[in-house]
């Protein structure tokens, strides 16, 4: 079965939905299906296509190159011209999705999306969210299924743009990482925080929390692991707080995986103080690696909470408050079951058995044209 992810960023970009691919499309292509990912670069630095990890990737080019709208009229072309048995959109909150959701309605091939919401720092991108949704639904509503990586988001989209939530289905994102190297110790005064740097992310939260936290516990240490816009503000508040030797700023490329789980292994307490999250693959990986998780108590987050996975503080908590709840989870560690995550694999073969129940096992045709997109001929795929 030759299935088409789009996306409007992949790796080697770091982020949930770059994570959720480079995970699942290769476990799929074990499985025997043939995966295509298409998606954008805005940067034009990146090869126009290359294999990775078993599937083929198209890079089309995206405007504006500073802002995360995504703008790629060529993957309207690039359906148009391709043949795929099922169209998997991953994420919903760019210009990328109603171009592509635009070009499979019209070439009538079955498609997928799943929503993987997430926050935003623009107040102006979160005010017309509702619009948005509004704007797309017409096209969403024809998808042969709806993915929420959580209940949560499941019953949001469902609510929010009036689809029968039995036309829903909840395939969380995985919680694989590797062991932690021999010698990784816990160090019980350091506070890790993943993600882009984004103020929705809420890094700066934990940052104004840490002069009280320091007065209690002299040696405490916070690692802020990611990149993006809001860098140079935390920076400057970790200046104007006296906080240089308390506050490291540093993103781990995603394709330092054991650096990344070495860092979450010795961590005393990860925290995520984020506005929205629908389903944290960052917080899933600490958890993975059995780390008490501090979180706020919204959106995804509170259904993590809920299931007794991590604690919760009021998205609102004033910075004595969050001071008080880290220095409880790190002077008196929760013992951490040895929990029934989700996996990358159970993730993989729930996305499968989507696929296989849209597409009907439909064969695909060769196009001629698949030679002038650059994807692989489905003459040359392999069968799914």
């Amino acid at each position: 079965m030759r299935i088409l992810m789009v996306a409007a960023r992949c790796y080697p970009f770091v982020g949930g939905i770059e994570t959720h691919i480079q995970e699942v499309g290769p476990r799929l292509v074990a499985r025997g299906y043939s995966v295509d990912v298409l998606t954008t670069d805005p940067s034009g630095k990146f090869p126009v296509e290359e294999d990775v990890r078993g599937m083929h990737v198209r890079r089309v080019p995206a405007w504006p190159r500073e802002l995360d709208l995504y703008l790629a009229p060529q993957v309207y072309t690039a359906i148009r011209r391709g043949s795929w048995d099922l169209i998997h959109f991953q994420g919903y909150n760019t210009f990328v999705s109603p171009i592509g959701l635009l070009a499979a309605v019209r070439t009538k091939t079955p498609f997928v999306l799943t929503f993987h919401s997430g926050g935003h720092s623009s107040p102006l991108r979160n005010a017309v969210r509702s619009t948005q949704r509004a704007l797309l639904r017409p096209l969403v509503a024809k998808a042969a299924k709806l993915i929420g990586v959580s209940e949560f988001e499941a019953s949001f989209f469902s609510t929010a743009m009036r689809i029968p939530r039995q036309r829903f289905v909840v395939v969380p994102n995985g919680a694989a990482m590797p062991a932690a190297s021999p010698g990784v110790k816990v160090d019980p005064n350091l506070i890790v925080s993943s993600g882009r740097l984004e103020r929705y992310k809420g890094h700066h939260r934990i940052i104004e929390a840490l002069p009280e936290l320091s007065r209690r516990m002299p040696n405490v240490r916070l690692r802020i692991a990611g990149t993006g816009p809001y860098e140079e503000e935390l920076r400057g508040l970790v200046g104007r707080l006296g906080l240089d030797d308390r506050v490291t700023i540093a993103g781990i490329p995603g394709s330092e995986r054991q650096k990344m789980a070495d860092l979450l292994a010795s961590a005393g307490l990860f925290v995520l103080l984020s506005d929205y999250e629908a389903h944290p693959v960052a917080v899933m990986e600490a958890l993975s690696l059995r780390r008490p998780v501090l979180v706020s108590d919204t959106s995804g987050l509170r259904e993590l909470a809920t299931n007794g996975l991590c604690r919760a503080l009021p998205l609102n908590a004033s910075p004595s408050t969050t001071a008080a709840a880290m220095a409880e989870e790190l002077e008196a560690p929760r013992e951490i079951p040895d929990l029934a995550l989700p996996d990358w694999d159970a993730c993989a073969q729930a996305l499968s058995d989507v696929y296989r129940d849209v597409s009907g096992h439909r064969s695909t045709i060769s196009l001629a044209h698949d030679g002038a997109l650059g994807l692989r001929s489905a003459t040359r795929a392999r069968g799914g």
